[in-house]
């Protein structure tokens, strides 16, 4: 077994601003899943020192590092034409912004911020599998760039897959023209890799949308903005045990909780969250699937 120490980091601001947002120091570590947490520690060793940035609304990352060089294989069979990705959807009796969904199924949406090493995305992907449990990921364009096989990974594994703005930038701070060009050239990207511009768009580095560019999205051809009611603050390096608490204290029937690939707090975190999950007798699944 290969363990991992995560250095201790300051909190970091939380992406609604709030300046006294922290997250308790990581108590003593919970009971160990042997299998599968062993198995996510050697991906983390895969992927140290390739952590990207959070979704701070200071527009600053928060762990700023080197691009990863790290290559998804393309498809087994590259010649086979693959089918189009689901386009988005309106649902009539959800609003424009979708902070979670019906609170009277045992149903949640856990919804990765898609970037950073892609050998940490495919450990949290293999992981949420044999959990038999289905994630939502929106992707930052410039990390489809950087890893366009990853765009297919996450949909042959049945996930949704959505569009998280081009560079990542503080969008809600962008003329019309701006935001428009950060959200469309991600859904550019989407399209050419999947065949559609995603299922969902998140706004990058804020969890809310301003009027101006839940408009731009719309006119995009994104219908809702993807929010969420559980931020599990992982982007601040509390610990894995302090992921696993925050995200386990606020979870409820219809939530939507924002997690981020780049982290290895993250990564150790998911078995326990979702051994926690299925313990309270909730079930994982697509954002596609909960609003069904």
């Amino acid at each position: 077994m290969v363990r991992v120490i995560t250095p201790a980091r300051p909190p970091q601001p939380s992406p609604d601003g709030s300046p006294d947002a922290s997250v308790a120091r990581a108590a003593p570590e919970p009971r160990t899943v042997p299998d599968r947490r062993a198995a996510l520690r050697s991906g983390v060793a895969l992927a140290a020192g390739t952590l990207a940035a959070g979704c701070s609304a200071t527009g600053v990352a928060a762990h700023p590092v080197a691009a990863s060089r790290t290559s998804v294989p393309p498809s087994a069979n590259p010649s086979a034409k693959p089918a189009a990705a689901p386009a988005p959807r309106r649902f009539p009796q959800q609003p424009a912004e979708i902070t979670h969904g019906p609170r009277d199924r045992p149903r949640v949406a856990l919804t990765f911020h898609g970037q950073g090493d892609p050998a940490v995305a495919k450990a949290l992907l293999g992981e949420a599998e044999k959990a038999g449990a289905r994630v939502t990921v929106l992707a930052v364009g410039s990390w489809l760039d950087e890893h366009p096989g990853i765009a297919r990974r996450i949909l042959d594994g049945g996930h949704d897959l959505g569009n998280h703005t081009l560079r990542h930038l503080d969008i809600n701070a962008m003329s019309e023209a701006d935001a428009e060009a950060e959200i469309r050239g991600c859904a550019d990207r989407l399209r050419r890799l999947t065949g559609s511009i995603g299922t969902w768009f998140r706004p990058s580095r804020t969890p809310s949308a301003s009027a101006l560019v839940a408009g731009v999205a719309r006119r995009v051809g994104y219908p809702h903005v993807l929010s969420y009611d559980v931020d599990s603050l992982d982007y601040t390096s509390p610990g894995a045990p302090a992921v696993t608490r925050q995200v386990i204290g606020k979870v409820r029937d219809g939530s939507v909780v924002s997690l981020h690939f780049g982290y290895a707090d993250t990564v150790a975190a998911l078995p326990a969250v979702l051994e926690e999950l299925g313990r309270r007798g909730l079930r994982a699944v697509t954002t596609t699937e909960l609003l069904n």
